[in-house]
């Protein structure tokens, strides 16, 4: 979290500000947090609503993360819905 704080003097719409949060979450999941992984997955994917509305991408990319952290902590029901709108969108998409 130290991290976190070199970032959050820059304004909301910054991308970098964004992509560190995005590690932060990451960095939880691979250190076997799952559940706070989750809560910051959950904080990104809105943040990236209001700001970033027509970037499909990152979304998909916002709610891999959240499948897998679901995933992680059992919640197979909650993930496997995720994954099967992702996978539509990208059939869509591409």
């Amino acid at each position: 979290w130290a991290a976190w704080k070199t970032y959050l003097g820059r304004p909301d719409t910054d991308r970098i500000r964004c992509m560190a949060m995005d590690r932060i979450g990451n960095a939880l999941f691979e250190n076997r947090r799952p559940e706070e992984a989750l809560r910051v997955f959950e904080a990104s994917l809105a943040w990236k609503k209001r700001y970033w509305p027509h970037n499909e991408e990152i979304f998909l990319i916002a709610q891999a993360n959240l499948a897998a952290s679901l995933f992680a902590l059992g919640r197979h029901d909650e993930a496997l819905i995720l994954m099967r709108e992702l996978y539509a969108r990208r059939v869509a998409i591409s």
